[in-house]
């Protein structure tokens, strides 16, 4: 009988697994004492910094072909990946909206990782505290036991998933066997001018096009405008086109604007649309104690996307989305395998998560949530985003106070939006200050911001999300705005 093909034989065969396990306990030991020292320094370091030259060019190297000692390794990371973050963990870190994640979240993903389970499903304590975990969301902004949902890597791909579920049921038609084209009448979906872009993606991703997508202009107080929304869906009728979906929006990423939740349950009941809630930024608001009220309603919804790691602060990535109707969410995905089977007893013995999404291999990601809702408890999470929120209020009342500043859009929650603005200025030349004030903020270490766009003006937005911030933080902040001001402005 001939040998089996290949270089390798008996004696030759390797493992990942160190030779020596002492030593790799005693970097493993090093690196989680650095990582304490890191998280507790946070705030003596920059809040970003411009990568040097030659830390740039080592992300250039070819793949290595030869091993490298561990140590090695591991100093290579100190020294050009750990200076260098974008800055989100940073107590001044404001910019966009992003979490600030928690050490027991980062060592939960190491346990995760060590663990090595897949998410797929299947009888194991990894997938039954994944359910667990998505049950928790539910009870926490009042889902029905009974809904259903799923672990995803964020926001985009919450808000796809539940949106692929509305357009199956809402299209009359078998979607996933015959495709888009055999709907009868083009489905239209419907959200403020403020929703944001990923449900632009998810459109295209749909097969329905950007143009099923209607942008309803929204308010002062940027919500979804519900006159103009009831005028868009008599014109669509009409047209012969079908409403299907309208998505509310639980916190605006431009300002953080939260649509009237109660409302739009009542109009798309009246309307017989799917009710989706973007509640990655706000729907969270549902544990706090003094602004749950802002999301109410939220639980009336047919769908909700909502983000740990933002308001829970799990580092990143971790998204969730939660369907009302189980049979519905399952359908539009469930894939019957030969090799997939369920088993009576043994390892495929319970359900396949993957039937919930897009995702037959899935990540742990539920771990680094579990154990820091453990650890904490939710009310004090529900604590943290009061006050943020009251910490955006501070520096709204920081702005309305000083000559110089202008708020250019209400303040909701957390986010705050205001400008450099001196007198006489035009708008070009103020546009072209505040950006240069951003910038010269970001690389000087001192505090991260964004910039945006509102019902036309441009601004300066903080985006307070971040359960190291304080309120000395947001001073700062004012004092050195105040001083970049003077220095630029002509």
């Amino acid at each position: 009988m001939n040998a089996l093909p290949g270089p390798a034989t008996l004696d030759a065969e390797e493992t990942l697994d160190p030779a020596e396990w002492g030593d790799v306990r005693t970097l493993a030991h090093r690196m989680i004492d650095d990582s304490i020292g890191y998280l507790r320094g946070v705030r003596e370091r920059p809040v970003w910094q411009q990568m040097p030259v030659e830390v740039k060019a080592s992300f250039e190297r070819p793949v290595p072909h030869a091993p490298t000692p561990l140590d090695e390794v591991y100093r290579q990371v100190t020294e050009n990946l750990m200076p260098y973050p974008m800055g989100n963990i940073h107590p001044r870190f404001w910019s966009w909206y992003m979490g600030s994640g928690n050490f027991t979240g980062a060592l939960a993903d190491f346990l995760a990782a060590v663990q090595g389970s897949n998410l797929g499903g299947g009888n194991h304590a990894a997938a039954s505290l994944d359910i667990q975990v998505v049950n928790w969301c539910k009870e926490m902004i009042g889902f029905p036991s009974s809904a259903s949902g799923t672990l995803v890597s964020g926001g985009s791909m919450a808000n796809l998933i539940a949106l692929i579920v509305a357009r199956n049921v809402k299209a009359g038609v078998n979607v996933r066997e015959d495709g888009v084209a055999a709907i009868e009448k083009p489905l239209r979906f419907y959200a403020s001018d403020q929703v944001h872009s990923c449900h632009r993606k998810a459109m295209e991703a749909l097969g329905l096009g950007n143009k099923a997508l209607r942008r309803i202009p929204s308010d002062a107080d940027l919500r979804i405008d519900i006159a103009a929304l009831r005028a868009a869906i008599a014109e669509d009728r009409a047209a012969g086109n079908q409403p299907a979906c309208l998505i509310a929006t639980a916190g605006t990423v431009n300002t953080g604007a939260i649509d009237d939740l109660e409302a739009l349950a009542d109009f798309a009941a009246e309307e017989a649309l799917w009710l989706h809630v973007d509640g990655c930024i706000g729907a969270l608001l549902a544990i706090a104690p003094a602004n749950a009220d802002r999301v109410s309603g939220i639980e009336r919804a047919d769908s909700v996307a909502l983000d740990p790691h933002k308001w829970l602060h799990a580092p990143f990535e971790v998204g969730c989305v939660l369907i009302r109707d189980a049979v519905a969410h399952r359908g539009a995905f469930a894939v019957t395998q030969e090799y997939l089977e369920s088993t009576p007893r043994g390892l495929a013995s319970a359900e396949w998560l993957y039937e919930l999404g897009l995702q037959t291999t899935r990540g742990f990601r539920a771990l680094k949530v579990w154990m820091a809702l453990k650890e904490h408890g939710v009310e004090k999470f529900g604590r943290l985003i009061d006050q943020n929120i009251a910490q955006a209020h501070h520096l709204t009342g920081l702005i309305e106070q000083e000559p110089l500043f202008e708020l250019v859009a209400p303040t909701s929650i957390n986010i705050v939006c205001f400008r450099y603005s001196p007198k006489g200025m035009g708008d070009a030349a103020r546009k072209a200050l505040n950006i240069e004030i951003m910038l010269r903020l970001q690389e000087e270490g001192i505090a991260a911001l964004s910039d945006t766009t509102v019902h036309g003006e441009h601004c300066l937005r903080v985006a307070i999300n971040n359960h190291r911030t304080r309120r000395e933080d947001l001073d700062i902040l004012v004092r050195e705005t105040l001083r970049l001001g003077a220095l630029l402005a002509p």
